[in-house]
């Protein structure tokens, strides 16, 4: 494994680690204007054009919020520990049903086991590629919220001390389940609670379902798979760390909609695992200035991910060439 400063220089890399109180929260902010606004625009105007609106754009926001979720794992949010965890709990995870501390340890783990036996997601990037037919049943689960559904069966019950796989309470009483998952889950409830409760003071309590849950059902399932795709599947070289992971460089367009906080500088972030969102295109710079871009993972568009995450034979050859096929470590 080699060091961040194989790459750029120590003065550069500590400029790059550099965080910024102000550039964190408006980061939250940005994220969360565009929430509010999507759904003031369908409580101004309700109708299928603002909903449609809301629904794309919340899609993203949901991705967003646990993209910030992420850099508060990094501890990157903010300057002061205590305050960037608290702030990383409150307007970041526990919104999307998600609790930021045992996500640290097993994301952290990740970074340490990058392709390895040991690396939480490796089965995230390791079952691709697959046919054309089997990616496009796929993405007609993600869009008709079968896959959201089993994710949040999936965290409810563990949430209530029941095993995530099975059904029924077990032999556990409903009060015993419901108090577990409320007290595991309280900051969702509370965040979920003051959503609905400023939705339905609007006169719009359906918005919390239209432009809040049905987003995080759909949308979000599918721009979650696309990235998780584009950043580590089907990748060159799992034992080169400029090649077992991708950057993908996309319109604005696109980054918006499905790669917001600069999340598509994956390689960067490997690679300089403490720096902020923020700095990653700086990074990206100057892997290109030193020369290490041109040998790297680094592609234009997801499209041709996409490409060769669908290019599985129908006879179950690999329609791809590759180096190191996922699932051999040297």
């Amino acid at each position: 494994m080699s060091r961040p400063t194989d790459y750029i220089s120590a003065a550069e890399l500590a400029e790059l680690r550099t965080r910024s109180n102000w550039r964190g929260l408006a980061s939250v902010a940005w994220t969360w204007g565009w929430i509010v606004g999507c759904m003031a625009l369908y409580v101004a105007w309700p109708g299928v054009v603002t909903f449609l609106i809301g629904l794309i754009i919340i899609s993203g926001r949901h991705l967003a919020l646990a993209i910030l979720m992420h850099e508060g794992a990094h501890r990157l949010l903010l300057t002061d520990p205590k305050w960037n965890d608290r702030l990383t709990q409150w307007l970041t995870a526990y919104p999307i049903m998600v609790n930021m501390k045992p996500y640290r340890e097993e994301h952290l783990r990740h970074h340490k086991n990058t392709w390895t036996q040991d690396d939480p997601d490796l089965g995230l990037a390791n079952a691709l590629p697959v046919s054309r037919r089997s990616f496009m049943r796929k993405m007609l689960r993600d869009i008709g919220g079968i896959t959201g559904l089993a994710r949040y069966r999936f965290i409810a019950r563990v949430s209530a001390g029941l095993s995530a796989h099975k059904n029924g309470l077990e032999g556990k009483s409903w009060r015993a389940v419901v108090s577990t998952f409320c007290r595991n889950q309280h900051g969702f409830l509370i965040t979920n609670g003051v959503l609905f409760a400023g939705l339905a003071m609007a006169g719009r309590p359906e918005a919390f379902l239209l432009l809040w849950w049905l987003p995080a059902l759909t949308g979000y399932s599918v721009v979650v798979r696309l990235r998780n795709i584009a950043e580590h599947a089907v990748v060159p070289d799992t034992r080169d760390e400029l090649r077992h992971t991708r950057t993908t460089l996309a319109a604005w367009w696109v980054r918006f909609l499905m790669a917001p906080h600069h999340v598509n500088y994956h390689l960067e972030h490997h690679l300089f695992m403490s720096v902020p969102q923020y700095n990653l295109p700086r990074a990206h710079a100057l892997l290109r200035r030193n020369g290490f871009v041109e040998r790297a993972e680094v592609v234009r568009g997801y499209w041709p991910t996409i490409r060769k995450a669908m290019s599985l034979d129908a006879d179950g050859g690999d329609g791809m060439r590759r180096r190191n096929a996922p699932g051999t470590y040297a």
